[in-house]
């Protein structure tokens, strides 16, 4: 395992941004009247949880980095929600949302425990 020398490498942030890009391929597939609705509000909760686990990580403080995390966290959940929603809508099949949803899985576990790991070292 090779240090942590940029946020850049924490496989949490890695697959954050691999989750962006599964959003936006996925968001094509919405109905065009969706662009400044469910869309946009879908792309950026995805794009919330890379940005702030970089901003958090450029802060240099434990107890920042925490909140940070925690955001990122919370957008996880409002994009669990968009992605639900979409489908419940009918813009998406299930089949369409399986990758994004296993990454966002993922993303939520890694992020819990880097939380949990950050809040034991304070």
């Amino acid at each position: 395992m090779s240090a942590i020398i940029s946020y850049k490498d924490l496989t949490v942030w890695q697959k954050s941004v691999e989750l962006v890009v599964e959003v936006y391929r996925l968001t094509k597939l919405y109905p065009k009247e969706e662009l400044y609705g469910l869309v946009s509000q879908t792309r950026r909760g995805a794009i919330s949880i890379p940005a702030n686990i970089a901003e958090g990580y450029a802060r240099k403080h434990r107890q920042e980095y925490i909140q940070f995390i925690r955001i990122a966290f919370a957008s996880g959940a409002e994009l669990e929600t968009l992605l639900f929603l979409a489908e419940k809508l009918g813009f998406v099949t299930d089949i369409d949302v399986a990758k994004p949803k296993d990454l966002l899985d993922s993303v939520m576990k890694m992020l819990n425990r880097l939380i949990n790991a950050l809040v034991a070292k304070s």
